[in-house]
């Protein structure tokens, strides 16, 4: 894979990503990933019992000590570990689309993409959802340099959309999901806090891990004091007139609240939270993945 070369996953990051250890193995014991015991035939790390031989079987499983004592052929079987399922929900309504110095779409993009890379690495599987008020692109998990591609691709493909709902897009992504796994949602969260973790319901039931990481450009997080200034809302198109001094108190304010709202009750349901500010880089996120 080191051959790639797309927009958001570039040579030099690969060679940095080279450096971080991502977990799968942890996820049923109750950090990122998981791997899990099934009862799959096959070589592993934990015998489980004898089968008798059957044509089509691999020559290389047959235990030649048993037919020495016995005079037939029987096959070792084995617990063996199956794959860790990582799905990723990717914001791209039209708000993702803000952003000075680099928008909030195209940070999330390269932070995404990494992710997905780490997870195709370890030979786990990896979903990807794209979505804004709807779903607007489905990936089921896959683990092939192919699926990795098609990935990428989808990723220089996308541009911001519709209207934000992040509650609505949980809510029909759950039945896609076949597997329990580690949830990871990019986006910026511009919807009610208490309708998002009412959606999130049904994944943390099943037993699903769950990481928000919330996107924000700096410029969102403070209104800097410009005078009058012309606004457009990015979603709907409203345009207003409004002085930013005035504003920028109770805006900051009401900011506060909605980021604490979301951090209270990411504690509360023990899912991970994390404020993902554009003006740090993303690589800084997978501390939160890794440790």
């Amino acid at each position: 894979m080191g051959a790639l070369r797309f927009k958001y996953l570039k040579p030099e990051d690969i060679r940095k990503l080279a450096g971080y250890e991502f977990a799968p193995r942890a996820l049923v014991e109750g950090y990122l990933a998981g791997r899990h015991r099934s009862r799959a035939r096959g070589s592993s790390i934990e015998f489980r019992d004898y089968r008798p031989y059957v044509p089509g079987d691999d020559p290389a499983l047959v235990d030649w000590r048993v037919y020495g004592r016995t005079d037939r052929h029987y096959l070792r079987t084995y617990e063996q570990e199956t794959d860790m399922e990582c799905h990723v929900f990717l914001d791209s309504s039209a708000s993702m689309g803000f952003g000075r110095a680099i928008p909030k779409l195209e940070y999330a993009s390269f932070f995404t993409a990494a992710l997905c890379y780490l997870v195709v690495r370890h030979n786990d599987r990896v979903s990807l959802q794209i979505f804004d008020e709807g779903i607007r692109r489905f990936f089921p998990p896959g683990s092939t340099g192919r699926h990795l591609r098609n990935l990428m691709a989808a990723l220089e493909e996308n541009r911001p959309g519709n209207p934000t709902s992040v509650a609505a897009a949980l809510r029909r992504s759950f039945p896609l999901l076949k597997r329990r796994g580690t949830l990871i949602v990019v986006s910026d969260f511009f919807d009610d806090p208490a309708a998002i973790f009412a959606a999130l319901n049904a994944y943390l039931h099943r037993g699903f891990k769950v990481h928000l990481f919330h996107v924000l450009a700096p410029e969102e997080l403070e209104l800097e004091r410009r005078g009058l200034l012309h606004f457009v809302d990015l979603e709907d198109g409203r345009r207003v007139i409004a002085h930013t001094d005035s504003l920028a108190r109770p805006y900051g304010e009401a900011m506060r609240a909605h980021i604490a709202s979301l951090r209270e009750l990411s504690v509360r349901r023990k899912v991970d939270y994390v404020l993902a500010r554009t003006d740090t880089h993303y690589f800084n996120l997978f501390d939160r993945l890794t440790t």
